[in-house]
């Protein structure tokens, strides 16, 4: 089977640590509607929730226990089905060494990492080798998030130092980031691949309404896909998306039109070793 032809990831992002009920009310910002979300989108062809807790004010947050709670929650709601990926963002509030402690306190299946966001001067290398090493040693899930071109070189310098170890990495390009009004667009894909060395298995998320386009290419190019609300609100024909699950729908819809079959939960654990 090629690259292109082996099983799609397909992830939702469904709330984000900005995202309120004033950007739409259908945003889930609690563990019960963090559950039902989870529950669509399973349906629509997700395999994965990369999840966000929230303060009862709506604002973001990074603590185990709210972590644990709203995993349970979707766990009720659909059982091993969904990989539950917690992330360790700082939204302009945490700093790295509260980042790397939520996860140790989590233990969670998954997390996503933001590489700049560790990468920093009052965080010696020795303690980025502790953390990566602690991630592959109980077996996490590691998504590591990389902004830019430079973010691509500082993973590849890191890894072959040895400040971060050998593991089953699975790497996020964000499209869009940086750009005016956050917007994104297929080409934004090239600089990561020019880039990128083929080592480990790369997914893409982006934001603005050309997300279902930039996801399709991502498709059609072997990567793996994160949609959902944290990024983009808007369907491709660019109307409001109703929810995060119609989001997800489109790109299964793609993959199908691709002959891309998409991952299951457990596929995914068994690629990342889990």
């Amino acid at each position: 089977m090629t690259a292109e032809m082996t099983p799609l990831i397909l992830t939702v992002a469904p709330n984000g640590a900005y995202k309120t009920h004033e950007h739409h009310p259908a945003v889930p910002l609690t563990a019960e509607a963090l559950a039902e979300t989870a529950k669509a989108c399973l349906e629509a062809g997700a395999a994965m929730i990369h999840m966000h807790v929230r303060r009862p004010d709506g604002r973001h947050l990074l603590d185990a226990q709210a972590y644990q709670q709203a995993t349970a929650a979707v766990r009720r709601a659909v059982g091993q089905k969904l990989v539950v990926q917690i992330t360790t963002e700082a939204a302009q509030v945490y700093e790295p060494y509260a980042q790397m402690a939520v996860v140790r306190d989590t233990r969670p299946e998954a997390v996503s990492v933001g590489l700049r966001e560790l990468l920093k001067p009052e965080v010696p290398e020795s303690e980025l080798n502790a953390f990566f090493s602690w991630l592959v040693q109980e077996n996490v899930m590691t998504q590591v998030i990389l902004y830019d071109e430079q973010d691509v070189a500082n993973w590849q310098r890191l890894r072959a130092q040895g400040v971060i170890p050998e593991g089953p990495w699975f790497l996020l390009f964000v499209l869009g980031r940086y750009s005016a009004g956050q917007k994104s667009s297929p080409t934004d894909l090239l600089p990561f691949l020019n880039k990128h060395d083929g080592r480990y298995p790369w997914a893409m998320c982006a934001f603005g309404p050309l997300e279902n386009a930039c996801a399709i290419t991502a498709a059609g190019l072997g990567g793996h896909v994160r949609v959902g609300f944290e990024n983009n609100l808007f369907l491709k024909d660019g109307s409001t998306a109703p929810d995060n699950a119609a989001l997800v729908a489109q790109v299964a819809q793609g993959a199908e039109a691709l002959g891309r079959p998409l991952a299951t939960a457990d596929d995914i654990r068994k690629q990342f070793g889990r």
